[in-house]
């Protein structure tokens, strides 16, 4: 499996390769009011307004500001059975590399601070630890939670 490995809130992340469309350095970003945290931004990809996230704070990670290394990674992420564009911040992209899916371990069931559910395995790189995230279920999950309410009308029928 290849993978894009990059720094996120003083951890190392892997994300696939079949899902990465492409590695921006920051434009622009507008905010979406009363957005939640996750999610509170949009950004001009080529012409197409696309969804800006934040992995640490499903993660529950600190948030760091912007550094000359970071950048804005843009993924297309399946849900619910359709491809999504979106982009997430990344700290820093470090380089893509291959791992062995036979080296990819499950998360221990004690000695980490991150939701089991959004995790789909630990590999090595370089000497450290690298977390699989399950993007599939953080942001099918960011989806749900943000689901519009039945409108007035919907009530009313």
């Amino acid at each position: 499996m290849n993978v894009v490995t990059m720094r996120l809130g003083g951890e190392i992340m892997a994300i696939p390769t079949d899902c990465l469309r492409e590695i921006l350095e920051p434009v622009p970003v507008t905010r979406v009011p009363r957005a939640g945290a996750f999610s509170n931004s949009l950004i001009n990809v080529r012409g197409a307004v696309v969804p800006l996230a934040d992995l640490r704070v499903a993660f529950a990670m600190g948030i760091e500001p912007a550094t000359m290394d970071t950048r804005m990674v843009v993924l297309d992420v399946p849900i619910g059975g359709e491809s999504i564009t979106v982009a997430i911040i990344a700290d820093k992209v470090h380089d893509v590399s291959h791992f062995d899916p036979a080296g990819i371990e499950d998360l221990p069931a004690v000695g980490h601070a991150w939701p089991p559910d959004f995790i789909r395995g630990i590999g090595k790189w370089q000497n450290d630890f690298v977390i699989l995230p399950d993007l599939e279920t953080v942001f099918s999950q960011a989806v749900q939670n943000h689901a519009p309410a039945a409108s007035l009308s919907d009530k009313e029928t």
